[in-house]
């Protein structure tokens, strides 16, 4: 079984290309940002730690964490992002690599993806066989962002602010997946890469 990171900016077209991925493929997909909220649900193992350091203010009239709330009070405050980053990331990681060992034991997948928008820095590498950058350039990713999720010019530049710069994602990756352009070619690079050539 073959494991490979997904990174890629705000806007490449990392989810479009896993769920065609995910459609054509013998594999397991997981979402790092799928897991994190599960385990911010009450009684996953980081929900008392986030209430702890956030108050009681994050929480919804049913007891789950607002991530609208949550969001807001760390998104302007590094130092809380990075408490609230020790709590989530190392528990991610663990759910993660718990279950690629479930799945090797399972022995039924040729490929294990995980999607991490910080694969890089969280340090994914040491858990990975590759790691695959999704890249568009940046003002094909600015016009999706507003278009298909309706952000503004103010919040895009705050996101891509807080990325890592693209020299750096290339420097770490090992298969660039071209998508800036007909969804059909990164499709094309997909299937080559894993060793369906059509």
């Amino acid at each position: 079984m073959k494991i490979i990171g997904i990174t890629g900016g705000v806007g490449s077209g990392k989810s479009s290309l896993l769920q065609y991925i995910g459609s054509r493929y013998d594999c397991r997909i997981l979402f790092a940002d799928a897991i994190a909220k599960e385990l911010e649900e009450p009684g996953g193992s980081c929900y008392e730690d986030l209430v702890r350091l956030l108050g009681r203010q994050i929480l919804q009239e049913n007891g789950k964490i607002d991530s609208v709330r949550m969001s807001e009070l760390i998104f302007h405050n590094g130092n809380l992002l990075s408490e609230v980053n020790l709590i989530l990331h190392p528990a991610v990681k663990e759910t993660i690599q718990s279950e690629i060992e479930a799945e090797k034991r399972r022995g039924k997948v040729r490929f294990f993806f995980i999607e991490a928008a910080l694969l890089i820095e969280c340090g994914y590498e040491e858990i990975v066989d590759e790691i695959w950058l999704i890249h568009a350039p940046r003002d094909v990713r600015r016009k999706r962002l507003q278009k298909e999720r309706g952000y503004s010019e103010g919040r895009i530049n705050g996101i891509f602010a807080n990325q890592l710069p693209e020299e750096t994602f290339f420097a770490h990756a090992d298969v660039v997946i071209e998508n800036g352009g007909r969804f059909a070619d990164a499709c094309r690079q997909v299937d080559e890469k894993l060793g369906e050539r059509t």
